[in-house]
């Protein structure tokens, strides 16, 4: 058993190989290091590799066919689009009563294949809600960067396009899978721009910066707000594009603010002058204590992970064979955050708050900082065997520990 230590990002357990390597099959042969220091949020990154294959352990060209044909997907999972405008989805989906609800926005394949032909882009949204490959790659970025991830995939006919110039309002890996695609990047007209800043329609973006041509392989980065376009070539193009959304300075300062609300001094009436009290300044001042302010986001980022549950059904009936003996260990996707106020220990995780008295302290913190496997007999603390295996026991039901079958 590992001894307990200090939870971090870096320190948490082992993730398996895909998630684990995340990063450094995105950005090698640049380091996460130089990636932080050199370019995020100050420019373009193109990595040349030329290496097919790279991605299609996250997405390839073959589960596209198997999610648009054989799965049934539904809308928001799927859209189409050509030349920068969206298509109806009335033209490509239909609604299947059933009772008491029916499925709505159900992919029709046929048409789906023929506006495919036609020159239209099949998107795939939120991967990382429904394809395992890319929930599990996701993962790995968030536990390497400490930020939430998402992704998407675009299949883009040759010779056509999908979306018109635009900047998106998150950081992107775009990640090219399959074919090659060329992207034409301009000048940030609002350089990092919020959420809130989006792309005014039939603006004129000036000429291109960068004209490249993405191959199999290849990984670009591209800060938020850079403008953009990309058009498939004299082939097919399948990319991923892997949306990144790191805590500004901004939400650090509502975050803190809101802390506030408990404070009647932040609820007082301005009154007739415009000038805040100064004591009220030092109040949100002591708020924006470094610790304080780490200590927001990182709850903030792991109350926003769903969990990643493959084999839970497996998992959960396996319990009725449980012993102080059966190895365990961490599910290696968890995110978690393990905080001890006094005797007592609480832990986040996946939008959960365990929160356990003094005498299952020890033991949790421990099973915290676990590495590796470890059995319900090695945990330490003064629980009992019975009160051991009820601890293990729900924090398999909870998708936080694995039973190693």
């Amino acid at each position: 058993m590992t001894p307990p230590t200090t939870p971090s990002v870096a320190d948490e357990a082992p993730a398996p190989a895909p998630a684990r390597d995340a990063l450094g099959l995105t950005l090698d042969p640049v380091t996460t290091a130089e990636f932080l220091a050199e370019h995020c949020e100050r420019g373009p990154l193109l990595i040349e590799r030329a290496e097919p294959g790279r991605f299609e352990a996250i997405l390839g060209d073959a589960d596209v066919e198997r999610l648009i044909c054989e799965s049934a997907p539904r809308t928001p999972a799927f859209r189409l689009v050509r030349n920068g405008a969206q298509l109806p989805a009335s033209s490509y989906t239909t609604d299947i009563p059933w009772r008491p609800n029916g499925f709505t926005g159900t992919a029709l394949v046929d048409r789906i294949a023929q506006e495919h032909a036609a020159g239209a882009t099949i998107v795939l949204q939120a991967l990382h809600l429904h394809w395992h490959p890319a929930a599990v790659f996701c993962r790995g970025l968030e536990r390497g960067l400490g930020w939430p991830v998402q992704a998407n995939a675009y299949r883009t006919p040759a010779s056509s396009r999908g979306f018109g110039v635009h900047h998106d309002t998150h950081d992107v890996f775009v990640l090219q899978v399959c074919g090659h695609k060329r992207w034409r990047i301009y000048e940030p007209l609002v350089e990092l721009p919020l959420k809130s800043q989006r792309w005014p329609a039939g603006r004129d973006a000036g000429a291109p910066v960068m004209d490249i041509t993405l191959q199999a392989g290849d990984t670009l980065y591209l800060p938020r707000g850079w403008p953009h376009e990309a058009t498939a070539a004299d082939a097919d193009s399948l990319h991923i594009t892997v949306g990144l959304h790191p805590p500004a300075r901004i939400d650090a300062l509502r975050a803190a603010l809101g802390d506030c609300a408990d404070d009647i001094a932040f609820r007082r009436t301005i009154g007739a002058g415009t000038a805040l009290p100064e004591e009220l300044i030092e109040r949100l001042a002591a708020q924006l204590d470094p610790s304080a302010v780490a200590r927001r986001a990182r709850r903030a980022f792991v109350a926003s992970r769903r969990p990643i549950l493959d084999g839970q059904l497996t998992q959960v009936r396996a319990l009725e064979r449980l012993t102080l003996r059966t190895p365990l260990r961490r599910r290696p996707t968890v995110i978690a955050e393990l905080e001890r106020d006094g005797a007592t220990a609480t832990l986040l995780f996946e939008g959960k708050q365990l929160r356990l008295p003094a005498q299952a302290a020890e033991a949790l913190e421990a099973v915290h900082a676990a590495h590796g496997l470890f059995t319900a007999a090695e945990l330490p603390g003064p629980l009992d065997a019975a009160g051991r295996l009820v601890l293990v026991s729900r924090l398999v039901r909870e998708g936080f520990l694995m039973l190693e079958l």
